[in-house]
């Protein structure tokens, strides 16, 4: 039996590791591929070992393209995915508490309307989004990629409601009873106890809106506007020849933030997660 034993958590562990290792293994041969020349990745090796380490693939990457380096691109970046994180977490909670903890005619009503956004795809309403901030004149700029996120995300409010679901109402009740107004017992009471949910609600968003290509390439057409995404897609020239090894290597460093993010919140994540779907 013993012996039965350690032989299936030998099968089983290995398979978790093939299928970990068959999982990771893209970005391994990406970060492998920074170092290497377009001549060995165009030979399509599938080795994570470059024949030759080529280090000014990062010099090359970094000084970007027009007299424009990735220090800008990413800056750009920052500042719209904190923005746009920012006002998701403010407005997503301010609106899971009015839906979740309030009473107020026609409650059900915007809940049902705000389950259905859920359901639409984001192709839908690309077009008329576009034409709306066009006629606005917003059309090129930032606001149209940080405007929504003020505005509340279904996703996030819905995960937020289920985490209030946990939280006793008689903390509501005890806060009423002593003075407290809404806005006091949101802020002082409800907003603390959201912290996982909170934490949970920034690392979705962060990557989300990192990695966002399609937002940019819409509404962002100066080369001195663009986000990393859209920097690392100039690299692909189908006139001439394509630097994958600095391709790469933006890629790789684009990597960093959402790693050094996931790294330290980690364990706000799993919990964050695990608490949401709780009922008081």
């Amino acid at each position: 039996m013993k012996n039965k034993r350690f032989f299936n958590k030998t099968v089983y562990h290995g398979f978790v590791l093939l299928l970990g290792f068959m999982m990771i293994y893209p970005v391994l041969w990406m970060i492998a591929g920074s170092f290497k020349d377009n001549g060995e990745i165009l030979r399509g090796s599938l080795s994570l070992i470059p024949e030759t380490f080529k280090l000014e693939n990062y010099s090359t990457g970094w000084s970007g393209f027009g007299k424009i380096t990735f220090k800008t691109f990413f800056a750009n970046s920052i500042f719209i995915t904190v923005t746009a994180t920012f006002g998701t977490v403010v407005s997503s909670a301010l609106v899971a508490y009015s839906l979740s903890r309030i009473k107020f005619r026609g409650s059900k009503f915007w809940f049902s309307c705000m389950l259905a956004t859920m359901m639409l795809p984001g192709q839908v309403i690309m077009i008329p989004q576009y034409l709306i901030y066009h006629k606005l004149g917003l059309v090129p700029g930032y606001v149209p990629l940080i405007l929504p996120y003020f505005c509340g995300q279904a996703f996030f409010i819905y995960q937020m409601m289920q985490f209030m679901k946990g939280i006793p109402r008689e903390l509501d009740e005890a806060a009423t009873i002593d003075g407290c107004s809404k806005y006091t017992i949101f802020s002082k009471i409800i907003l603390p106890l959201l912290k996982s949910s909170i934490v949970t609600t920034v690392i979705i968003q962060f990557y989300w809106k990192w990695d966002d290509f399609l937002g940019p390439l819409l509404y962002l057409s100066k080369p001195q506007t663009y986000t990393v995404s859209i920097a690392i897609k100039q690299f692909a020239d189908a006139a001439s020849t394509t630097d994958f090894g600095a391709m790469f290597a933006m890629s790789t460093l684009s990597l960093i933030p959402v790693f050094l993010i996931f790294l330290f919140f980690n364990r706000y994540l799993v919990t964050g997660i695990g608490t949401s779907g709780l009922k008081g």
